[in-house]
């Protein structure tokens, strides 16, 4: 049995479920809602590259490593982006949370709080996870504010330690969160949706 299971998760409007082959097109669409593949510190695909990204991610599932979502709009069933649980490490219970893009029309909205709420949620509380991690570009500072709004605490970089898909080398920032951590970042993270609620 792999330490993370097919699962679909729900909340706010959204369903994160298992990436497969037939939301290329989704994907694909939801990629050019911003041209995001142009941005060098994401690794969102190319639309000529959908297709090969989610078969790496497969790949992923299948090797234990990856498990990939499609994010999903309820209401419209549009795809929202993508999201996954990476660097799984069933020995020690940790996983990190990362490959995580959406759509230009809705950054800066409820979606990433909400997904990110359903799978911390889920590596906390039903996979009993001890440690949750984010990993980001030292130059995606966009990434890194939202990585510290959701409550985890910077670890470190590794300097010198990936490439970007403009052939530079990236130093990486990590990140990570405790299961001793999770209940008070739950509940500020629920109260900023509340109030995102209250004002929107």
């Amino acid at each position: 049995m792999a330490f993370v299971e097919p699962v679909v998760l729900r909340d706010r409007g959204l369903r994160l479920e298992p990436l497969a082959l037939t939301h290329e097109a989704g994907l694909a669409a939801a990629a050019a809602d911003g041209e995001l593949w142009r941005i060098r510190v994401t690794s969102v695909p190319e639309p000529e590259s959908t297709r090969a990204y989610i078969e790496a991610a497969l790949q992923g599932r299948e090797q234990g490593t990856r498990f990939a979502f499609a994010v999903i709009d309820e209401a419209s069933e549009r795809v929202l982006g993508s999201t996954s649980y990476h660097d799984i490490l069933d020995a020690v219970q940790r996983v990190e949370i990362g490959y995580t893009w959406y759509a230009k029309s809705v950054q800066r909205t409820h979606v990433n709080t909400t997904c990110k709420l359903l799978m911390m949620g889920h590596a906390f509380d039903t996979l009993r996870c001890r440690v949750v991690g984010w990993r980001t570009d030292n130059f995606n500072f966009a990434s890194q504010r939202a990585i510290e709004r959701l409550g985890a605490k910077k670890d470190g970089v590794i300097r010198g330690h990936a490439l970007r898909r403009d052939g530079t080398i990236r130093d990486t920032v990590m990140y990570s969160m405790t299961a001793g951590e999770w209940p008070e970042a739950r509940a500020q993270l629920l109260y900023l949706l509340q109030q995102r609620t209250q004002t929107a």
